[in-house]
């Protein structure tokens, strides 16, 4: 007789708390993101259930409709991930740091090993609860004076587009709350998977939690020379080494003028944009290829696989080999606690 198989993990469940107030676009986010991912026999990597702090019913948004949400706060005692989007209507919270009853005794049915996550202002419930002391978050830039008069316990970062301490990860507003779920399925599943997701949802396949919330210039006057040609040409090239002034002389302009230009596109440094890109590079060979590190380390431009190494470690804190032995196989990663 032949052993049974093992049945697969379930998927990771992404519980989202909507609050009243609860803006509708970062509500849409988790859905959209963690809705795609699947393992290697099309099997979902996640499970999101959205849930209130009432009983199954509606609860108003920021524009002109309400949803209807089928799930009450018990539905937070099943969580691998909790997920608090932004809403404009805390009440009390806003005023004076304090969760209301409901609020509070909704999350304390949070198991402790849950994973926390905000977008925007959902930053000052997890504050509120106790749950970001001592530790470093964000939250929208535009909420940075209330939030450090609030919560001075936390060590609010408010120029960075998300922060991961492990368990607990925030966000910044808006498009942020995007970032930040697309790095938890990087995180979760490796590049490769998070890739895909960003292809089908349209969305660049990575921005980095360091990169400025607030970016001047994000969309050039038409007409207005831009760094875009210079990046393609960058990343066509990330094998070779590629010097600011050759950047810089792709879109005829001077380095100085480059340099700020660039920073104000992008809100990095060429320098930084390019470790970025190549160790991106590098992630996607280590997961989709068999290549050896060396080579890994030359075709995404760190030259030796100690400079691979470390530029892999300073990113996301693991070797070149412990990242392919996690991510090899695409789909493989954490299911339900």
């Amino acid at each position: 007789m032949e052993p049974a198989t093992p049945a697969p993990p379930a998927p990771h469940r992404v519980v989202v708390l909507a609050l009243d107030g609860v803006l509708t676009f970062e509500l849409g986010i988790p859905q959209r993101i963690f809705a795609l991912p699947r393992d290697a026999s099309g099997r979902p990597l996640y499970e999101v259930v959205t849930c209130s702090v009432r009983e199954p019913g509606p609860v108003r948004t920021d524009a002109d409709y309400a949803v209807l949400v089928e799930h009450g706060p018990e539905a937070l005692a099943t969580a691998d991930t909790v997920l608090i989007p932004a809403t404009h209507e805390l009440g009390p919270l806003l005023e004076e740091g304090v969760l209301a009853p409901e609020l509070a005794a909704a999350l304390a049915l949070v198991r402790p090993e849950a994973r926390l996550v905000s977008i925007c202002t959902g930053a000052f419930v997890l504050a509120a609860a106790g749950l970001l002391d001592g530790r470093p978050a964000t939250t929208h830039w535009g909420y940075t004076a209330l939030f450090r008069r609030l919560f001075p316990a936390v060590r609010l970062d408010p120029d960075v587009l998300f922060v991961d301490d492990g368990v607990v990860l925030t966000s910044a507003g808006v498009a942020a709350g995007l970032d930040l779920c697309l790095h938890l399925v990087r995180r979760d599943h490796g590049a490769a998977v998070a890739n895909d997701v960003a292809r089908r949802t349209v969305l660049p396949p990575h921005r980095n939690g360091g990169q400025a919330q607030y970016v001047r210039s994000p969309v050039p006057e038409p007409r207005a020379s831009t760094t875009a040609a210079a990046r393609r040409w960058a990343l066509s090239r990330l094998h070779e080494t590629i010097g600011l002034r050759e950047l810089a002389a792709r879109e005829s302009m001077s380095v100085r003028t480059f340099t700020r230009r660039f920073r104000d596109e992008v809100g990095l440094s060429p320098g930084q944009w390019l470790v970025q890109q190549r160790v991106e590079r590098a992630r996607a060979l280590l997961e989709t290829s068999d290549l050896p590190v060396d080579r890994i380390a030359r075709d995404s431009g760190f030259g030796t696989a100690q400079s691979l190494r470390q530029h892999l470690q300073a990113a996301i804190g693991v070797t070149p080999t412990a990242y392919r032995r996690t991510f090899r196989a695409v789909g493989d990663g954490p299911g339900r606690g």
